[in-house]
């Protein structure tokens, strides 16, 4: 039994106990710190990949990639070109139905601005084993400056789904010194 009845109680002139408080202000301390923090990793974590995205028709993509794998083509593997373009170049990469298109050999500690797009699903880009990861959507050209750090091969996988092949998603990237 209530000392005061809830019909004559109106809640907001109740007295909060001073723990209730206490506690109601480290929650909205902690979150304008975690907030902050967001912001400031952002920029100083170099977690998060500053990239730029353009609605675009993919034929004009796809032609640009064609261009590209034609002019700086330096062998093939299992059918798909290896481009090695020189460093500072537009870079182009094809996501589409089960396939990464084409293979890049880029160099070590050299930047380029990567141009990613999906020609009919939705893909992720993840490149393995460095923690690169963005979403690949049809009709957008995701853009990004890549500059590896590290030389040796890494694997690009699509994280994801995008039908019964998704597993067999898999190409490569080159970093040479």
């Amino acid at each position: 039994m209530a000392v005061v009845p809830p019909t004559e109680r109106i809640w907001w002139k109740e007295r909060i106990a001073k723990v209730e408080i206490m506690w109601v202000a480290i929650a909205f301390l902690w979150g304008l710190v975690m907030f902050f923090m967001m912001i400031y990793w952002h920029g100083a974590g170099k977690q998060n990949i500053s990239n730029e995205a353009y609605r675009t028709d993919p034929a004009v993509f796809a032609q640009k990639a064609q261009a590209m794998a034609e002019q700086y083509k330096v062998r093939e593997e299992a059918g798909i070109p290896v481009v090695h373009p020189p460093p500072g170049s537009d870079v182009y990469l094809i996501a589409r139905l089960w396939q990464w298109w084409p293979i890049l050999e880029l160099e070590k500690d050299k930047a380029y601005r990567l141009h990613l797009m999906s020609m009919d699903w939705q893909h992720g880009f993840s490149a393995q084993p460095v923690n690169l990861n963005l979403q690949i959507h049809p009709n957008y050209d995701m853009v990004l400056t890549v500059t590896p750090d590290q030389a040796g091969e890494f694997g690009i996988i699509c994280n994801e789904y995008c039908g019964i092949g998704h597993h067999t998603m898999v190409g490569r990237l080159y970093v040479k010194e």
